[in-house]
């Protein structure tokens, strides 16, 4: 995670106006605007979200920022312009650091800072982000946060009646399909479909467990193939027979492994 602050070079007290943190393998960009952050000292684009109560910007207009300030992917010349700055390919973190953020439309630019460093009001938006999502029957899912809570949602009080999560509401194998954004800023089914962190811990019911004590329940309440053999005092072979007879569920499976409620293994001792 590379960490940078946004200054104007008109400002002489070089006042931090926002940090960018970019996530290098999934090459991903987020912005931190202060909380009391002055949408007329903020750069444009950002002010906007600003005005509309987002302090922390989402991947899709941190990227508009960082593109608008970078040279476009579509230029005539780009080719010979990337050999001449000694890339093989087109990189919008490196093409930004190249110029330290600096356009010609605006005073604006970049610094490096360390994460060490980095000021109260994003630690504290830290605690917020998600650490987990848990999908569960009926488009409902859990939603643990960095800060050990744990909360209950119906994506469809969530979304009303935002047309975009229609496939999501309709398809339970979509719905399942959900992740955790990068950098825990939000929840999403593909890159441009996410639901962000600020909403949600805003809203939803909050579940008396903390996340690790479900994480505690779930390791303690399954078994792999080879423990549930164990449990059975029996062959691997003997537990996917089981299962093909439907005398043993598992509650997950991929290609080389399954895992067994622990509850019904030892159930299946009793018969």
């Amino acid at each position: 995670m590379k960490i940078f602050a946004i200054r104007n070079e008109e400002d002489e007290n070089r006042k931090d106006l926002g940090y960018l943190i970019y996530y290098e393998k999934p090459r991903r960009f987020y912005i931190e605007l202060p909380d009391d952050a002055d949408p007329w000292e903020t750069p444009l684009i950002l002010s906007s979200c600003l005005k509309r109560g987002e302090k922390t910007i989402s991947a899709y207009w941190s990227k508009v920022w960082v593109q608008q300030r970078i040279i476009p992917s579509d230029r005539q010349n780009l080719g010979r312009i990337l050999k001449d700055n000694g890339l093989d390919s087109y990189d919008e973190f490196k093409l930004l650091t190249m110029t330290d953020g600096r356009c010609s439309q605006d005073y604006y630019y970049i610094t490096a800072v360390s994460e060490k460093n980095l000021p109260d009001f994003i630690k504290k938006r830290s605690k917020k982000k998600i650490k987990s999502v848990f999908p569960l029957e009926k488009n409902t899912f859990l939603i643990s946060f960095q800060d050990d809570s744990v909360k209950k949602y119906s994506l469809q009080d969530l979304v009303g009646t935002d047309r975009r999560f229609a496939p999501v509401l309709n398809n339970g194998d979509i719905f399942r399909s959900v992740k955790v954004e990068v950098g825990g800023y939000g929840i999403c089914w593909g890159e441009n479909l996410c639901i962000s962190r600020e909403k949600l811990y805003t809203v939803g019911k909050k579940i008396p467990l903390t996340w690790s004590e479900i994480q505690s329940f779930v390791s303690n309440s399954t078994l792999d193939s080879a423990q549930a053999a164990a449990e059975l005092e029996c062959s691997k072979q003997n537990i996917d027979d089981l299962v093909k007879r439907g005398k043993l569920h598992s509650v997950k499976e991929g290609q080389r492994y399954r895992l067994f409620m622990k509850s019904e293994v030892e159930e299946r001792r009793w018969k």
